[in-house]
């Protein structure tokens, strides 16, 4: 079984460890992409800056589309938008800052650049370099910046955690939301997702074949009355389906608001993750190959003893696993020096909120703690911020990096903080929740 966010559509021209440069990159022009892909970058319209229009640039750098936008009056600083996961197809787009941030960047004299990396599928190797390529190529065309902030989303966080690590001194600042913070760890949780719920079902399909989604999965469901759960609806999990429910909420983040309800949102999800193994697949392609549950106690342990009888998996690709390298699915090992201000939904089950709490962790680990600010969204669906909480969440990582003035946060990693009813309260948008926006009902009103 290989663990995928989407099913493989070809093979991807990289190899797992090779530098791009090592492959086929010597081999075609630098404003090419790179064989098999194709870009779609049309032109982005200038936004009003003050009432002046801002200048946009977009073109190929290094086999990846990028935009670059600069105001009429440029602080000299620059803000680098890392996108998130963007499928297993050939054909490469940019993102613009997302949650307002483009206009209140350009606004504020910040010019913003955006790469589509020249990869797609889960390459974090890409992101890194691409990112930086771009930034690069601003300082070539515009000028050097004296100043450069990465934000981004997803396995962008991903990017940005590995990014500050792989080019220590670059960076002066970060914000990642629903960030891959956790790196490989995310794809433990997706495999503990569907080895714990084969186990507490007694419906076993390991490796997968193609009939897991339609077959198996179903009965799987029915096994721990899941298949009418639904939110806001009443508790159909029998004994068991309660035991895998609290299993899941204490791998994704621990007892929290909204946990509940956000396990009935997504409880479909993590099992459409699980795949047929394709072979020759890359890291990118399937990232799964660096998933274990070899060392994974689940709590809670009763009424079944799931530490005793659950399938245990080793790393498809050790070797990748544990390698330092940066890879298409690399290692973060907490270590920013510059101020990282991350937000995450509470009930997000796609990037968990544990990944905020391992990331705490490895940097407390390496005693940079003073250096991370994390906070806390009561939102269930993946990277649902509202444009306030973003915005925010901006102007105070630009105030802490600009003059020192370190921002308040939510602590994350004390279970008895983390399970308070109002946790969660403090930087969630009261104007969101009282529009009814997304799934912010699917929590209680705060204080």
């Amino acid at each position: 079984m290989r663990l995928r966010p989407l099913a493989v559509l070809s093979a991807l021209v990289l190899s797992a460890l090779v530098p791009v440069g090592a492959a086929r990159a010597d081999r075609v022009p630098d404003d090419q992409p790179l064989p098999g892909y194709t870009i779609d970058n049309p032109p982005l319209a200038p936004v009003q800056v003050h009432g002046q229009p801002s200048r946009v640039m977009q073109g190929v750098h290094r086999h990846a589309a990028y935009d670059i936008e600069v105001p009429p009056q440029w602080n000299g600083k620059l803000a680098l938008w890392a996108h998130g996961y963007a499928g297993q197809g050939r054909v490469l787009k940019v993102e613009p800052p997302q949650y307002g941030l483009r206009q209140r960047l350009l606004d504020q004299g910040y010019a913003w650049a955006a790469s589509s990396y020249y990869d797609n599928g889960y390459d974090v190797r890409a992101g890194v370099l691409g990112t930086r390529d771009v930034a690069e190529l601003f300082a070539r065309e515009v000028g050097r910046p004296k100043q450069r902030i990465i934000t981004g989303v997803s396995m962008g966080g991903h990017i940005i955690g590995r990014s500050l690590e792989q080019f220590p001194g670059y960076y002066d600042g970060a914000l990642p939301m629903c960030g891959v913070l956790g790196d490989q760890e995310l794809f433990d949780y997706f495999l503990d997702y569907n080895l714990v719920a084969q186990d507490l079902s007694d419906v076993r399909e390991y490796p997968v074949t193609g009939q897991y989604a339609t077959v198996t999965v179903p009965k799987i469901e029915a096994a721990l009355g899941l298949t009418a759960l639904r939110p806001g609806g009443p508790d159909t999990t029998n004994e068991r389906g309660k035991q895998f429910r609290s299993i899941v909420v204490e791998r994704t983040g621990g007892t929290r608001p909204g946990a509940g309800q956000s396990f009935a949102l997504w409880k479909d999800f993590p099992f459409t993750l699980a795949e047929p193994s394709v072979p020759g697949a890359t890291l990118a392609e399937s990232p799964g190959q660096v998933g274990t549950n070899v060392f994974t106690r689940y709590e809670p342990n009763e009424p079944v003893d799931v530490n005793r009888t659950v399938q245990r998996v080793r790393a498809e690709n050790l070797p990748a696993r544990l390698s330092n390298r940066l890879s298409q699915v690399p290692r973060i090992s907490g270590r920013p020096d510059v101020p990282v201000l991350s937000l995450h939904g509470l009930g997000d089950l796609f990037v968990p909120f544990s990944m905020e709490q391992i990331y705490a962790r490895d940097v407390a680990r390496n005693h940079r703690s003073g250096l991370l600010v994390q906070r806390a969204v009561r939102t269930a669906q993946h990277c649902e911020f509202s444009d306030a909480e973003a915005g925010t969440a901006w102007d105070d990582l630009v105030r802490w990096v600009g003059k020192g003035a370190r921002p308040l946060g939510d602590v994350t990693t004390r279970p008895s903080v983390v399970a308070r009813p109002d946790y969660g309260c403090r930087f969630s948008d009261p104007a969101a929740y009282a529009a009814g926006t997304g799934t912010r009902r699917l929590f209680p009103a705060c204080p």
